[in-house]
């Protein structure tokens, strides 16, 4: 790997008031721009709606002051702008060879010692409250992401059931480089985004052992037709990813908010997925996650009890409630969740606003005209 700068000349460039890494439970929404709209909301949860009844499992993000320190003690920005000094991300090949040699180098520079050791410490405090060696997740989080007119997730890496310091580093290393991946390259291109304004935390959090159980999404509306007084919550068995990257066809539950908060039990409709394939930990292999096939007993049952579908749908509620507030404007919310098989308790693991349904025009009426014969095919037409 490439050296960075001297314990010298390290110190100059970050002083001892410029803080590497954060607990998550030191953060709140107004921290976007520290540690990226991810980290910023679970540390929010935490602090806000953890008292409430919200379980969210504990961690702690790199800082942007993390990510820039890197940059500039290894000196990778005049490199990276020469990399990118003729992007065409037009051209497939162009944007995959100039994200491919960012992203080399990123990976070809150690870490400052420093920032080695900020992160060994923080993750020593959360092996001190969970345990040795603790499973945790490493996920990337943008500072520029979750903005009203651009979505920056996903973009980036996702690390799952990462043991141990030395892998946990790595995953860090990983993800900062990620910023580079062909996808987030272009997507910053097209909305006018500086490579170099947008920087990178990254979240390492306590894994909840959903593999051994279910987990999902839920929305505080229904995505489908954007009805505001429902809550849609989707399910699947393993970990959540499979859900969040549409590779599973999970359950479906509709909640319907008004009486749910009067105290009834208003689940509207329940839709069976198929729910064919879970996530679970890689036992011994060289994989940290693996996909294995759904019990046809199981494919063909509900992942979720009556019970626990009217334990996640208030948290929905709650959630929406707090973001609406503090933004001053309603705020639907896309939420992550995830059930531990081995405690049965159910945790929030990420929230985000909603990004299609509350962005859509509803005061436009528009007419649908059938074209000939074919009743497969219609045609909108403005007023």
């Amino acid at each position: 790997m490439r050296n960075t700068l001297t314990n010298q000349q390290s110190e100059r460039l970050c002083s001892s008031e410029q803080t590497l890494v954060l607990p998550l439970n030191a953060v709140g929404i107004a921290d976007i721009s520290k540690v990226g709209g991810k980290n910023a909301s679970l540390g929010e949860m935490i602090q806000q709606l953890q008292p409430k009844g919200v379980k969210v499992p504990n961690g702690f993000a790199t800082t942007e002051v993390a990510y820039r320190y890197f940059i500039k003690a290894a000196g990778l920005e005049t490199q990276l702008r020469e990399i990118f000094a003729d992007l065409d991300v037009e051209n497939i090949d162009n944007l995959r060879e100039r994200g491919r040699k960012a992203r080399l180098l990123m990976l070809e520079t150690s870490f400052p010692q420093d920032l080695q050791q900020a992160i060994a410490q923080a993750y020593q405090n959360l092996c001190s409250e969970y345990g040795i060696d603790t499973d945790v997740a490493v996920r990337s989080s943008a500072t520029a992401e979750d903005l009203p007119d651009a979505s920056f997730a996903g973009q980036q890496e996702t690390y799952l059931n990462v043991h141990g310091l030395p892998s946990v580093l790595q995953a860090c290393h990983k993800c900062f480089a990620s910023i580079f991946t062909d996808r987030a390259i272009s997507y910053r291109q097209i909305k006018g985004f500086d490579h170099f304004d947008v920087a990178l935390s990254v979240g390492v959090q306590k894994m909840v052992r959903s593999d051994l159980s279910t987990s999902g999404v839920m929305f505080s509306i229904d995505t489908e037709t954007g009805f505001k007084d429902a809550v849609l919550i989707t399910a699947a068995y393993g970990l959540g990813e499979n859900v969040v990257q549409g590779a599973v066809n999970p359950d479906e539950y509709l909640v319907f908010k008004p009486t749910l908060k009067q105290g009834y039990r208003p689940i509207l409709e329940k839709r069976l997925g198929s729910k064919e394939i879970k996530m679970v930990y890689e036992i011994g292999g060289t994989k940290l996650t693996k996909n294995i096939p759904v019990k046809n007993s199981d494919r063909h049952q509900f992942a979720l009890s009556d019970e626990e579908i009217l334990q996640l749908a208030p948290q929905a509620c709650l959630i929406e409630e707090h973001y609406s507030q503090v933004r001053g404007t309603y705020t639907p919310m896309d939420i992550e969740w995830a059930k531990d098989g081995i405690t049965n308790e159910l945790f929030i693991v990420q929230a985000r606003p909603e990004t299609v349904q509350s962005q859509k025009v509803n005061n436009v009426l528009r007419t649908y005209h059938f074209l000939g014969n074919n009743s497969n095919s219609t045609s909108p037409h403005p007023p």
